[in-house]
Parts: structure tokens; C-alpha cells; sequence
């Protein structure tokens, strides 16, 4: 089963979000730096540049 956000178009998409803005919440990414977890957007702006160069990857089974 697709997501729905996926199925639409990008108008579409754009008014659904705008409707159900005040439903949102933040979503906090956390890596893991110095063998414990911490929220990126605490990160100064040197560790913030560096996470945005990283390479992932995906795992293959």
C-alpha cells in the first residue's frame, strides 16, 4: 500500500499539509555522536555541517 502523500500531486500534497498544519509536530532527528545519542538541531555549526555531508547507507538483508 502506497502513501498517500506519495499518490498526489504536489499541489494536492501542499493544500493537505496546509489544512492540517496545526495537527503537525516536531520531529527531532538524533544521531549518535561520542557513543550516546543527542538532537541534531543542538549541534553547533560545524557538527551540523558535517552531518549533512555523511553518506548512509542502506543495509542490504
Amino acid at each position: 500500500m502506497q502513501n498517500t502523500l506519495e499518490t498526489q500531486s504536489l499541489p494536492e500534497t501542499q493544500n493537505l499539509l496546509e489544512k492540517h498544519q496545526e495537527a503537525r509536530t516536531k520531529c527531532l532527528v538524533y544521531t549518535r555522536v561520542m557513543g550516546y545519542h543527542r538532537p541534531v538541531e543542538s549541534f553547533n555549526i560545524g557538527k551540523k555541517g558535517e552531518h549533512k555531508q555523511r553518506q548512509h547507507f542502506n543495509e542490504k538483508p
